[in-house]
């Protein structure tokens, strides 16, 4: 009997807003008052005018404060309890709130703070297609880097959502290698990578590394099962943008991220973290750029005009041997001149402003250029 009186004669729930001025009457509690729960007289008064909704702290503290039961404030009679899911605490609120994080719903970070919940609930439900195994870096890192890795990763995924690519085939990548590493050799090639991963089913995100990380690279699954390859430019040289490129597309022709459970984070310039798939990612690297045999002859290299000789010969960037050079010789005053300092943000910046004028011109879809230090492609 109660299972049929349950299923046909449904009691629909008391509107929240009348059972807090329920509550308030019953118990005589006053507007100025109630603002301790809600936080101001001003919000107080919007609430009860319906002209802002509920906040999950503001669900909490009327809970917990006046005892108003948590499933007629949030109107969902499956819902017994308010489980806190995420601490604004954990992660670089404001930091991705200034880069645009959470779209443009609040315009004041004082607002989307009172929402928090609400924002990160939201901004992390990308996760929930993965079932991700969330782990990031060494068990030794603080909740704030953890956080910070946690939150970038989901903004690149968010980016990668909204595009539409062809299914991934390794054999499109092996056959793809030698013309990846040719665009090194153009001053646009740093632009043309999007397009030609996009091509063999590979998204490509260019995201500056949030506050307390250390992050070059990384490598995971989309959501619609394609690689992706996200870079931070934490380091705006040529030499660095090329090597990290490799490395990261090494993980994926070596099949390390075989599961859309698993991501690889790299800093590239940490040895402490180097493991059997690091190693072989770096080889990988070092190896597709220059090719041992032409790295014998590019070992012995003592001028610049020798170094850019060579690199014309093999159709690469010359940021890439002296980049090399230096590291195997432990001399970093080599070749400074040749790395392409400042080049990789200056050429994805020509890139999108370019494209934005093409788009307000009547052309293609839009890039909105982005600050230097905050990059998003």
């Amino acid at each position: 009997m109660k299972k049929y009186e349950d299923e046909n004669h449904k009691i629909d729930l008391p509107d929240p807003i009348e059972a807090i001025k329920f509550r308030m009457e019953q118990s005589g509690i006053s507007r100025k008052e109630l603002a301790k729960y809600i936080g101001s007289a001003s919000k107080v008064s919007e609430i009860l005018n319906r002209k802002r909704s509920l906040s999950l702290s503001m669900i909490k503290a009327l809970h917990e404060g006046l005892g108003i039961p948590a499933d007629i404030l949030l109107k969902d009679p499956t819902q017994k309890t308010i489980d806190q899911r995420y601490d604004i605490r954990d992660y670089p609120f404001t930091e991705m709130y200034n880069r645009g994080y959470f779209g443009d719903c609040f315009k004041k970070l004082n607002d989307a703070k009172e929402y928090a919940e609400e924002c990160l609930s939201k901004f992390f439900s990308i996760f929930d297609n993965l079932k991700l195994e969330v782990c990031y870096r060494k068990s030794t890192s603080s909740i704030e880097e953890k956080g910070a890795l946690m939150a970038w990763h989901a903004q690149a995924l968010n980016i990668c959502s909204k595009e539409n690519l062809p299914a991934f085939k390794k054999e499109k990548l092996e056959n793809s290698l030698d013309r990846l590493i040719k665009l090194s050799y153009f001053p646009s090639g740093v632009q043309i990578v999007k397009e030609a991963l996009n091509e063999i089913g590979i998204h490509f995100v260019i995201l500056s590394h949030l506050p307390k990380t250390k992050l070059d690279g990384a490598c995971f699954f989309s959501p619609m099962g394609n690689p992706v390859i996200a870079m931070t430019i934490r380091y705006d040289r040529l030499d660095n943008f090329w090597f990290t490129l490799f490395h990261e597309i090494g993980h994926i022709y070596l099949e390390d991220i075989n599961s859309k459970k698993k991501i690889i984070l790299d800093d590239t310039e940490s040895i402490a973290q180097k493991d059997n798939e690091e190693m072989r990612a770096d080889e990988f690297a070092l190896d597709s750029l220059i090719h041992p045999q032409d790295w014998k002859r590019a070992n012995k290299i003592k001028t610049k005009a020798e170094l850019v000789n060579l690199a014309d010969k093999l159709s690469i960037s010359p940021a890439i041997i002296a980049g090399r050079i230096r590291k195997e010789r432990n001399d970093y005053s080599l070749f400074s001149d040749l790395l392409g300092q400042g080049k990789v943000r200056m050429y994805l910046k020509l890139h999108l402003i370019r494209r934005d004028v093409i788009h307000r011109d009547g052309g293609a879809d839009s890039m909105t250029p982005m600050p230097l230090k905050n990059l998003e492609y």
